[in-house]
């Protein structure tokens, strides 16, 4: 991190912005764009409503919005007032969002649907809509709050995790990581990018990136909330982008459309995907077809900037790794005992970064469960370090499954299926069965024009890895069924998978 970007406040990098490009855009939706002056004007307008509602430095503000304009202003209004902002992910049941408003107490709520928040807020909590908040408000917000000048250490921004091993967990950031994060994202930032924002704002990718937004002066280019595959390519050509981001199954959709080819995406410098196996077979088609390169992205919701491939890798490297530690990361590989693996052995990934959370929000148990003494972050991935120093992801310590005595991790099988050349995309899951305790089953989507049997692909993986790990049944399926990021519902799956074993048994 060098001394010009990381350690400028973000009142002097917003300074920097409205002195010398005020009307660069900052946020485009549907056609709709928001320059870096309207932005700041309008978060002025939203900030004089909180403070005339009591919302000041230290304070809890919660934003329960879809992505877009609404959301950027209230959210740049809490961080101008010294607040601390969260964010809850409008698509959370009542229960997640009870637990959520639980956690923060927070002094205020905007929503865009208080009906949904008002029985369940708490007596001191004000929930209130953005439009009320800019009408009602008695003054606008000239500048920052004291505290935020200074450089304040205490809490900025919580984001919530998805809550699939319970209920969420806050993480919570300081200035000074959400400053370091914004200065370590390597090429996935550049001066002016446009670039394209596939998940919600509510997520880590957006609540962490204010820094990274500012100090390379980029625009968000949003998708709309029901993503295709036509849409995608519509913002990509038509709004320029210059960084594409999105999982393999978005990129994978996208280049099946016809007339790709024929789109005009000369603007696009770079490719960032991951959360899932990348197929090499992906990655080839990209940098082919797309003529940029790719790089795979391993982050979490605790330590947003972690591992990458790099530019120049080649081919293997980004399919079959997440690369290397970035912004001075160390990375630690544990076995079931805590202690250090083997060179090559697969064991837990520990992480220790200044990009980590300071801790859980009110949840100090488990902040000590999941950070150590020595600032180390036990994830709940299962990895290796190849001989070059990178990043293998086996798969999540939840998502092995025990065939008679054995571990088995999906993503090992997963990476021998796709090798064959009949296999398009596939995920593998384990389900439970009669004495030998979990079987595994593949869902295998093929690639077009061909139809490969359950037979063929059973004797494909018996050659290449061992006995044990090849799928008891392989099921051919027309497609995998995605959550709301597009990442593969395991859930489902492993529904499926059941469903599935106990047909096969009668």
């Amino acid at each position: 991190m060098t001394q010009a970007a990381g350690d400028r406040s973000l009142p002097a990098l917003f300074d920097a912005v409205l002195s010398e490009e005020p009307d660069l855009t900052s946020l485009a939706q549907d056609g709709e764009t928001t320059s870096f002056g309207a932005w700041w004007a309008d978060s002025s307008r939203i900030a004089g409503g909180l403070a005339s509602r009591g919302v000041g430095p230290g304070d809890m503000l919660v934003l329960m919005l879809p992505s877009g304009h609404d959301f950027a202003s209230a959210y740049l209004a809490a961080l101008r007032l010294g607040s601390v902002v969260s964010a809850i992910n409008p698509r959370l049941g009542p229960a997640e969002i009870t637990h959520i408003l639980g956690k923060c107490q927070p002094r205020a709520v905007v929503t865009d649907t208080p009906g949904r928040l008002e029985p369940i807020a708490g007596p001191g909590t004000t929930v209130l809509t953005p439009a009320l908040a800019r009408v009602s408000a008695d003054r606008d917000v000239p500048g920052w709050a004291d505290s935020v000048v200074a450089g304040t250490t205490g809490p900025a921004a919580v984001v919530w995790t998805t809550g699939s091993t319970g209920m969420p967990k806050g993480a919570w950031f300081d200035h000074g990581t959400l400053a370091f994060i914004g200065a370590n994202l390597g090429p996935l930032s550049a001066r002016h990018d446009r670039k394209l924002m596939p998940v919600p704002f509510a997520h880590t990718a957006y609540v962490t990136r204010v820094y990274d937004q500012l100090l390379h002066r980029s625009a968000y280019i949003l998708t709309p909330p029901e993503w295709s595959a036509e849409s995608m390519r519509d913002i990509l050509v038509g709004e320029r982008i210059t960084l594409g981001q999105g999982v393999p199954t978005q990129w994978e959709k996208l280049l099946m459309l016809p007339g790709i080819d024929d789109a005009d995406l000369s603007h696009l410098r770079i490719v960032s995907t991951g959360a899932a196996r990348v197929p090499a077979t992906l990655v080839h088609t990209l940098r082919d077809r797309l003529g940029v390169p790719v790089v795979v992205r391993y982050a979490s919701t605790e330590v947003p900037v972690g591992f990458g491939t790099r530019v120049e890798d080649p081919v293997e490297t980004v399919a079959n790794s997440v690369g290397r530690p970035l912004g001075g990361a160390e990375i630690s590989i544990r076995d079931s005992l805590g202690q250090p693996a083997e060179d090559g052995e697969t064991g837990r990934v520990h992480i220790r970064s200044r990009a980590r959370m300071r801790g859980y929000w009110r949840d100090p148990e488990q902040t000590r469960n999941t950070i150590s003494d020595d600032g180390w972050v036990a994830s709940s991935d299962l990895g290796r370090l190849d001989a070059d120093g990178n990043l293998v992801i086996v798969g999540r310590a939840d998502d092995a499954y025990i065939r008679g005595g054995y571990n088995v991790y999906p993503s090992e099988v997963e990476a021998c299926l796709s090798g064959h050349p009949g296999v398009a995309r596939v995920a593998v899951v384990g389900t439970p069965a009669p004495v030998i305790g979990e079987i595994g089953v593949a869902f295998v989507v093929p690639a077009p024009g061909t139809r490969p049997g359950e037979k063929e692909l059973k004797a494909w993986c018996r050659e290449r890895i061992a006995d044990y790990k090849t799928p008891d049944h392989v099921r051919i399926v027309d497609d995998l069924p995605v959550n709301a990021t597009f990442k593969v519902d395991t859930g489902r799956l492993r529904q499926m998978a059941a469903q599935h074993a106990r047909s096969a048994a009668v």
